[in-house]
């Protein structure tokens, strides 16, 4: 039956609506499909980053962990080493000398260097000659500071200045020598005595003479002690005078930089003491200087123009000091006949480190890498920097000197040659 036209409208009207609407279904479907997959994406991009930081905590977790293990694992050997004390020692090496009475050793740049009235020469731990130099002195006496030595020949005229490489100078003395120091640059500084005054003379490295200074009885009184600072700008002098019935004693500071060219004689700064006997100054590190008295010591600071910075007292006899870089210290009789001496150790600024009571019959004490040794003709002594004894015991043969050359390494120095001795 053929539609009319009418019909033929209406079914066109019907298809287009039902085509409409097919079609709008299709994009809602699609875009509800991509809604559901970017919400699954970041659904799951954000399961992969907790994942990711939970794998990030627990690799923190483990790393935290381990170093505070190795941390632990560290600080528990360094703490069994700290208090290990030692029952014994065992001999590395053996060296015999054909001289060792007349022939001194003393710690330089890490190594040795051994002097003699005949010459000198460097040599490591193991004893083997990295240079060496001939000389004749009757009475050689020296002083060390870092890489720089000076050799002099007391109550005679001859010096010889050298480095870890060798020889850099020598010179003979228009006076006799009392008493040499070094600066860590190699400059020296010499007491000289010629008989009705003293003098105190600067060299060089080469030996050259830099500056003189000729000093009296009463002005500004006889040098007891000299030290230079570092960089041998600064040359300290300690003089002691009586003044009627009362010994007095002067710290002077001599500047032979540009700071010192206006002061008289360039002493920049210096120190009277009255009724104090001061017998011995030194350098620590940097710009820091030590005057140690009888009744304590006295710190000075500064670089150009030094200053009193501390003085610390003690009301005991001092029998020993002992010093380095960045320790001072101090040795008292006791009168427990259980412990007969008193040890007391300070640092740079003068503050007390440890006091220990001792009963170790020494006749020389120093400081030498970091430890403390005594030592008489028979027995031995080590203490770490914090007074801890790790050794003590007799040795076989008469002791003439004893430092320490490396970790748990001496040198023993015996009347028949010399030991590289390990505590066991």
């Amino acid at each position: 039956m053929a539609e009319t036209k009418g019909q033929t409208k209406q079914n066109q009207k019907t298809n287009q609506k039902q085509e409409k609407n097919g079609t709008t279904s299709a994009a809602e479907r699609a875009e509800k499909a991509e809604k559901a997959r970017k919400r699954q994406a970041a659904q799951g991009n954000a399961e992969y980053k907790a994942r990711l930081r939970s794998r990030r905590r627990t690799r923190a977790r483990r790393i935290l962990i381990i170093t505070a293990a190795v941390i632990l694992a560290v600080a528990a050997v360094l703490f069994f080493i700290e208090k290990r004390s030692y029952r014994n020692y065992k001999i590395l090496q053996t060296s015999e000398q054909e001289d060792i009475v007349s022939t001194r050793y003393i710690e330089m740049a890490g190594n040795i260097l051994r002097y003699s009235p005949d010459g000198l020469s460097l040599q490591t731990n193991d004893m083997e000659t990295l240079w060496s130099e001939t000389y004749s002195m009757t009475n050689p006496i020296a002083d060390v500071r870092g890489d720089h030595a000076v050799i002099a020949d007391k109550d005679g005229t001859a010096m010889v200045i050298a480095d870890k490489n060798g020889v850099t100078g020598s010179t003979s003395t228009p006076y006799t020598i009392v008493k040499v120091r070094v600066s860590d640059g190699g400059l020296v500084a010499a007491i000289l005595d010629s008989g009705d005054d003293t003098w105190i003379d600067f060299f060089a490295q080469d030996g050259s003479l830099i500056a003189e200074n000729q000093t009296k009885i009463d002005d500004p009184g006889y040098p007891m002690d000299v030290a230079i600072s570092d960089d041998g700008v600064i040359m300290m002098v300690t003089y002691q005078f009586v003044d009627g019935s009362e010994t007095t004693s002067y710290v002077a500071f001599y500047n032979f930089g540009d700071v010192g060219q206006n002061s008289d004689d360039r002493i920049v700064s210096g120190y009277t003491y009255d009724g104090i006997l001061i017998p011995q100054i030194l350098y620590l590190e940097g710009s820091t200087s030590v005057a140690v008295r009888e009744d304590g010591f006295t710190i000075y600071k500064g670089k150009q123009i030094p200053k009193e910075y501390k003085t610390v007292s003690v009301d005991k006899e001092i029998i020993s000091t002992f010093y380095d870089e960045k320790t001072i210290g101090m040795v008292f009789r006791n009168d427990d006949k259980e412990k007969l001496y008193t040890m007391k150790v300070y640092n740079s600024d003068g503050e007390l480190r440890f006091e220990k009571d001792f009963n170790i019959p020494y006749t020389n004490i120093r400081m030498s890498d970091g430890s403390i040794l005594m030592f008489n003709t028979s027995q031995i002594s080590v203490l770490n920097g914090r007074g801890v004894e790790k050794y003590t015991g007799t040795v076989d043969g008469t002791v003439n000197n004893f430092f320490k050359i490396g970790w748990n390494r001496y040198m023993l120095v015996l009347d028949s040659g010399v030991n590289v001795i390990k505590l066991s």
